[in-house]
């Protein structure tokens, strides 16, 4: 079984900013691949379903961006997954707008989430890197990753095309994932 994890903030006020890529893109492989809606459970909403025989947990955690570990942590211990199975995805300010990356283990780069998760299960599992740029104004990193995508249209293709072939990643075949992407 895998974990999927999209990184975000709970509340109204975050929807559709840069830092809840993680929770949008969650939210389309849950619509893309028909799963149930998520519930509630240990500060985070999840839902469970198949991809091409692979069993997969879809969680965003509700206990705000930086304390995601523990939330991660709580369900990977009751589910016994191993950090082989646990696929973390997040934006990433260094990456320009749209650009994906994917990678085991590995540093935070100052990613507050992912310091977290960190802290709580260790950095040996898989992340999804999703670009989302940095702000060409002279505003805070932290002002820009909270604020509304300016590009949206931009955007929501590229979300609809990770839903739709986040299979191959779960089979392992991350070269042909990240070419469907571009």
């Amino acid at each position: 079984m895998h974990l999927i994890v999209g990184l975000g903030n709970p509340g109204s006020q975050y929807e559709l900013t840069y830092h809840n890529i993680g929770f949008i893109i969650v939210d389309a492989i849950c619509k893309h691949w028909n799963f149930q809606s998520f519930s509630k459970k240990a500060d985070c909403l999840i839902t469970s379903s198949v991809i091409n025989d692979n069993k997969i947990m879809l969680m965003k955690p509700y206990s705000f961006m930086n304390n995601s570990g523990i939330s991660v942590a709580r369900i990977r211990n009751f589910y016994k997954f191993s950090l082989d199975n646990v696929i973390v995805i997040h934006d990433d300010a260094d990456l320009e707008l749209g650009r994906i990356k994917i990678k085991k283990g590995g540093g935070s780069a100052g990613h507050n989430g992912l310091k977290s998760i960190d802290s709580s299960i260790g950095n040996d599992y898989w992340r999804l890197r999703f670009g989302i740029g940095r702000s060409d104004s002279q505003r805070s990193l932290a002002d820009y990753v909270l604020s509304k995508f300016s590009n949206l249209d931009d955007v929501i293709p590229l979300v609809e095309r990770i839903a739709q072939n986040i299979h191959l990643m779960l089979q392992g075949n991350n070269i042909a994932f990240t070419n469907s992407i571009v």
